[in-house]
């Protein structure tokens, strides 16, 4: 009989995995694999055993995966500097990490991703980031190496996908935005001669079950997460930043989310410092829950657009947004579809704004249904087709900037659309010009409940 002593001697060698190959594979340099504590300190012979005699004790996660404790945990070299690439030992740990497995990111070292990565194969897997992960600037790689998807000409540097995937940790997921920004100053990523295209930080596509906790996400080149044909997206306390360090390059287009085709979308306790949308799901996304979010600097919490590409119907439903501050923005609380001659059509339909607190807001409230510098004659020549109904505004206080004079609150239907079921409730927002806050309804069905007046007697 072998004694307890060489149990424990060859847990330890194989807790200690950098210098051997562990399922024949041979592992980089300065990589490791650590075994959980109740595997190591088993001989192979016993784990499988002693896992189907535990597995009723071990705590699981909301998915009913193994949690971060009992899992093989894999560790990889940091960057020496800026151009130390290190995108081969991080796709390497996430198939090692795949099916149960965790990737941890240390904290106080740098990863440089310099290459574009496929990670659309993942089951079950968790990527603990407490040091820094950041994409080179290299430009001229990035436009050639991508991942590119129509819907508004966007690009990525990776895409994430499958199902069971948990991100999170103390640290930072950095896009190295400021060349971008530099570069695509004065452009404008809608404009159809566009070719100067910029990274999307984050991207989820055919993803199920994706966690995101406790990271900052760094600097964009363009939006910062943009979720593609998703079910059940969950964001918890996380910080988006987009700050420029050029006084005349604004980190446009830097939005927080983004999504298409996506059921179960939750964003919660999240702020967002960025130069435009703070929350934007676009079309064909439904069952939304945003709570305690704070945004600063932006174009608002928005649904849509929606209705850009002709002969398609989008549509936005159930959304339910909750405890939103909104700090010295463009909007506050916004619905916002296409007009025009070549467009689409769609609906936007059951949701509720609910107790928003707007700083120094231009529009605290608005419907735009001729989003997009669509001039007025154009919007009224081919309006938008986008139904609007069943939204709630409920509990919104607070302050504009006077930028619309004593408007806070713009709500002008396209007379190509349906508008109904529109309630506004606990309403009270001031204006710096003083006197009376207005309201603006046209083309609204029923009682908005509260006073209302057409735009042309509106303040300038």
């Amino acid at each position: 009989m072998k004694s307890l002593g060489f149990f424990f001697s060859l847990a330890a060698s194989l807790a200690s995995a950098s210098a051997i190959a562990i399922e024949h594979d041979v592992i980089p340099t300065g990589a490791s694999i650590s075994l959980p504590r109740s595997e190591a300190l088993l001989p192979r012979s016993s784990s499988s055993t002693f896992s189907r005699n535990s597995a009723h004790h071990k705590q699981k996660d909301n998915w009913g995966n193994a949690v971060e404790k009992d899992r093989k945990k894999i560790t990889i070299r940091a960057s020496k500097n800026d151009r130390d690439d290190i995108s081969d030992d991080f796709l390497w740990a996430i198939k090692k990490a795949n099916h149960g497995g965790l990737v941890h990111l240390q904290k106080g070292k740098k990863y440089v991703i310099g290459k574009k990565l496929d990670l659309s194969f993942l089951k079950d897997v968790y990527v603990k980031i407490d040091g820094e992960l950041k994409f080179s600037n290299d430009i001229e790689y990035w436009q050639a190496n991508n991942f590119y998807y129509s819907f508004q000409k966007s690009i990525t540097f990776w895409v994430w996908g499958g199902k069971d995937i948990k991100i999170y940790g103390s640290g930072v997921i950095n896009g190295n935005g400021q060349a971008w920004w530099d570069g695509f100053s004065g452009a404008e990523i809608l404009d159809p001669n566009n070719k100067y295209y910029r990274p999307i930080l984050f991207l989820t596509d055919n993803a199920t079950n994706v966690e995101v906790n406790g990271l900052h996400l760094k600097d964009s080149p363009c939006w910062t997460n943009f979720f593609v044909r998703s079910n059940n997206i969950v964001f918890d306390d996380v910080y988006i930043s987009a700050v420029s360090t050029n006084a005349s390059t604004l980190p446009k287009n830097t939005d927080g989310f983004d999504s298409l085709n996506v059921d179960g979308l939750t964003v919660l306790n999240t702020r967002v410092n960025v130069g435009d949308d703070c929350f934007s799901p676009k079309p064909n996304t439904t069952n939304i829950l945003v709570r305690n979010l704070w945004c600063n600097g932006t174009h608002g919490v928005s649904m849509g657009s929606i209705g850009q590409y002709p002969g398609v119907q989008d549509y936005i439903s159930n959304a339910h947004l909750e405890n939103i501050t909104l700090l010295n923005g463009e909007n506050g609380a916004r619905l916002k579809a296409w007009a025009g001659p070549d467009v689409g059509y769609g609906f936007i339909d059951n949701i509720t704004y609910k107790n928003i607190h707007v700083e120094n807001t231009d529009h605290p409230i608005v419907l735009d249904q001729c989003y997009f510098n669509i001039d007025a004659a154009a919007c009224a020549a081919y309006p938008s087709r986008v139904n609007i109904t069943n939204v709630r505004f409920l509990n919104v206080h607070g302050t504009s900037s006077g930028k619309a004079g004593r408007v806070v609150a713009d709500l002008t239907c396209s007379p190509g659309a349906t508008c109904n079921g529109i309630h506004l409730e606990d309403i009270d927002i001031t204006s710096p010009k003083g006197g009376p806050s207005q309201v603006v309804c046209d083309n609204i069905e029923g009682d908005i409940g509260v006073e209302c007046i057409p735009g042309s007697e509106a303040d300038d």
